[in-house]
């Protein structure tokens, strides 16, 4: 891995250690012995946020009932693998996490704008 992105990296590594993930290294991504800081369904729900960001940007955005959807599919998605009735795996974590990343953001947008109009 070239030594031009080590400062990332670091940065990176800040982001998980104070993101209150906690950094199983079987279910983070590894790219090229690079272990990720971030559990997949972490880096999924960072992924969601970003891509909820720039769509609310463009004036497109999802009901406040298909966010809770999506917030409900990975918290049943956690519940599953936490009571352990169904392993999850990397990929669905990731994909959930996508899901719930893009719902928090979708319902502080229904909030602001709500306060917004309360004052």
């Amino acid at each position: 891995m070239s030594k031009l992105w080590f400062p990332f990296l670091k940065a990176f590594n800040k982001i998980g250690e104070v993101s209150g993930c906690h950094q199983i290294p079987e279910r983070c991504f590894k790219i090229k012995g690079y272990i990720f800081p971030l559990c997949a369904r972490c880096t999924g729900v960072a992924v969601g946020q970003i891509i909820c960001i720039i769509l609310l940007i463009f004036n497109i955005k999802v009901s406040l009932i298909t966010a809770i959807l999506f917030l409900l599919i990975m918290g049943f998605d956690w519940l599953i693998q936490y009571v352990k009735i169904l392993k999850s795996n990397n990929t669905r974590r990731f994909i959930t996490g996508i899901l719930g990343g893009f719902a928090v953001i979708t319902i502080y947008y229904y909030l602001v704008i709500k306060l917004l109009k309360i004052f």
